[in-house]
């Protein structure tokens, strides 16, 4: 439990980032105040967000119904023991192929991949890299999602981040890449495309200014 005076910072913090038009505070609101639930991110970032709706987020995160009882709760909390945290490193999120040749060869030519490893005989599980986005391929004779899912869905699987996205896109055009969803400005600010692999699994490329 954060101490009171953290509660206050944070608040103004959400508030600031719903100004800003952070992407990733909509879905906090729409999940955490009840009249938000039917919204989309748009009409979220769109609308006003006052302070008492930032103190009533975060008390309901905490499972509180009010904010008074929120920053009670934290002026009773014990502070916890300190305890050393670890750092993280790069993730490497793995992809489920169904044709591991395949989808191989799709991250080399054209997304420009190359292979750090395979494994199996024959092979069933790998990984590529460009730059520093590291991704595993593993084989799997089973569909992984249900039904039409995927159809019905706009499920991104990965998103990899890059300095340079308009000189990227142009690369794939070039090499004849068939993008899920061109080159485009969200309304949070950032800029994205998204690819599809053989086996439907979408790929995002984004540059957050």
């Amino acid at each position: 439990m954060p101490n009171p005076e953290t509660l206050k910072k944070q608040a103004k913090q959400l508030v600031r980032w719903h100004r800003d038009g952070v992407w990733t505070v909509a879905e906090r609101i729409r999940s955490g105040l009840p009249k938000c639930a039917a919204l989309s991110d748009r009409e979220i970032l769109e609308r006003p967000f006052l302070l008492a709706e930032a103190q009533e987020l975060l008390a309901r995160e905490h499972g509180l119904e009010s904010w008074a009882g929120l920053v009670a709760a934290a002026a009773e909390a014990e502070p916890p023991p300190m305890v050393e945290k670890a750092d993280l490193g790069l993730a490497e999120p793995t992809l489920f192929v169904s044709d591991f040749e395949r989808a191989l060869a799709f991250f080399q030519q054209p997304l420009g991949f190359g292979v750090v490893f395979t494994y199996g005989q024959p092979p069933f599980f790998g990984v590529v890299q460009r730059g520093a986005a590291r991704i595993g391929l593993r084989h799997v004779e089973s569909q992984v999602f249900a039904g039409d899912i995927r159809a019905r869905e706009h499920l991104i699987a990965i998103t990899i981040a890059g300095p340079n996205l308009k000189a990227l896109y142009g690369e794939y055009q070039a090499a004849g890449v068939a993008f899920h969803q061109p080159l485009k400005r969200q309304p949070w600010g950032a800029q994205d495309f998204v690819v599809q692999d053989p086996d439907g699994n979408l790929i995002g490329f984004v540059f957050n200014p």
